[in-house]
């Protein structure tokens, strides 16, 4: 591509932003209800078509949609597997451009799915690409993983676990979705950051039902399912019924944050562990994201009453949304709200449960990787540990994998960020060569590793 820098970089950036283009251009929105599969083995036409290499190097798996490859190393160590989903979401509301035109304006590539996450997806399947083109070897098993169903919850990450499971592998660690580099992660907080994930939270999806007489809304009631409901969720909101207690990820993101933030803020993640009960009452009263780092949350998502509008129920319900903090979790959380709405007469019933993960330890080998790799592909990035609120297909590996590491090497603005699941997805061009080169040097690092 030529011997100047600045050329080979202008040109990588053209190149992989048309080609990762080719990408977005392919509608894959996923949907819980009549999944249509055929518009995923049309993007999978398209990866083979990018990545001939990985096509014919590599061993291929597909589960209704969803994709394994096996890239076979050399030496008998643990594998390691990067992952992104193909789905994306819907793409509602009003955009500037396409959101599936794929275009390239001003340095950046719009469309859905370019920052969640076929960004990533293209990243690293480009970065096997070229080192199987120059005939490179890994040192231990690699995986790419790729679900069609992650934005649906659904089936697609446990069947990929279940294939690896039947096949006795045991990852040494695996890289998801989850943070990025960007610039003020936190408001105050100056500087560039790679937001490390390494804790996930537990998720649940909780019915509560109220039962009562009904009747014609004519005849005025007291106490209805939807009144008994509605206080239940005011006692909820008014009375947070969740412990915040600092863990131990939250802890070391404020510590490497504390230089870079100035006011009270800087001080109060400066002295953190000296003012850490102080913090815990607090933080959940001034700043919801950082009250969600920290204990159980709950939000309440849907409704449903009577099927009249002039009829009293004689049953409703609402769902709740649960995150399950580690110190807390799905069984005592719910033990707490279940003890609230018996004060109401409602029931509670889970509908879906998942435990919180395992925690990535900061000072292990699989973080201390990462955060040299990044410090040597992007001078000047302050790395941090983090604690995920959301959810991703990570917490499927679990049975496979101990160290689930959520970041992507792209960095993105804040209304990149607010991009997500929004309008107007983008991401800039000039992100995408250094994020190739991050993987690559992930994987050469796995030369020389010891367990």
């Amino acid at each position: 591509m030529g011997e100047n820098k600045n050329g080979v970089l202008n040109q990588r950036e053209m190149l992989y932003g048309e080609r990762l283009g080719k990408m977005i251009r392919c509608e894959t929105i996923s949907s819980s209800f009549n999944q249509d599969l055929s518009k995923f083995y049309k993007f999978h036409e398209i990866l083979e078509e990018l990545f001939p290499n990985i096509h014919k190097t590599c061993e291929k798996h597909e589960f209704n949609g969803s994709l394994l490859f096996k890239w076979s190393g050399k030496g008998n160590g643990k594998p390691i597997l990067f992952m992104s989903h193909q789905d994306v979401v819907e793409a509602n509301g009003q955009w500037v451009h396409d959101p599936f035109g794929g275009e390239i304006v001003d340095g950046a590539l719009w469309g859905r799915g370019t920052v969640d996450t076929k960004g990533s997806l293209f990243c690293f399947l480009q970065a096997v690409e070229e080192l199987i083109e120059k005939g490179y070897v890994p040192e231990c098993d690699v995986y790419l993983a790729s679900s069609c169903t992650e934005e649906i919850g659904g089936e697609g990450a446990p069947l990929t676990v279940k294939w690896l499971q039947e096949q006795g592998v045991q990852l040494r660690f695996l890289m998801d979705e989850g943070g990025m580099i960007k610039e003020e992660p936190m408001k105050g907080v100056k500087g560039r950051f790679a937001m490390v994930g390494c804790l996930e939270k537990g998720y649940g999806d909780i019915r509560f039902t109220a039962r009562g007489n009904g009747g014609h809304a004519s005849v005025p009631q007291k106490q209805t399912p939807l009144t008994r409901l509605a206080a239940f969720m005011m006692d909820i909101e008014k009375h947070n019924p969740f412990t915040a207690k600092m863990n131990p990820t939250v802890a070391e993101m404020f510590r490497r944050m504390a230089p870079y933030t100035q006011g009270t803020l800087g001080t109060v993640m400066k002295y953190e562990k000296q003012l850490e009960p102080l913090l815990e009452r607090l933080l959940p009263k001034i700043n919801p994201l950082g009250a969600a780092m920290i204990s159980t949350t709950l939000n309440f998502t849907m409704a449903k009453g009577a099927d009249g509008l002039n009829v009293v129920p004689q049953e409703a319900y609402v769902t709740g949304n649960m995150r399950f903090i580690h110190h807390q979790g799905p069984k005592e959380s719910l033990a707490l709200v279940s003890k609230i709405a018996k004060k109401y007469e409602i029931e509670t019933e889970p509908i879906l449960i998942h435990e919180p993960c395992p925690v990535v330890d900061y000072k292990g080998k699989p973080f201390r990787l990462v955060e040299h790799v990044m410090k040597k592909m992007f001078p000047g990035v302050i790395v941090a540990p983090y604690a995920m609120t959301g959810g991703t297909d990570a917490k499927f590996y679990t049975p496979v994998c101990r160290n689930s590491i959520r970041f992507a090497p792209l960095e993105i603005n804040e209304q990149q960020y607010q991009s997500i699941h929004g309008v107007n997805e983008n991401i800039n061009i000039n992100a995408l060569p250094k994020a190739v080169d991050f993987y690559k040097q992930i994987v050469r690092h796995m030369e020389g590793w010891k367990e």
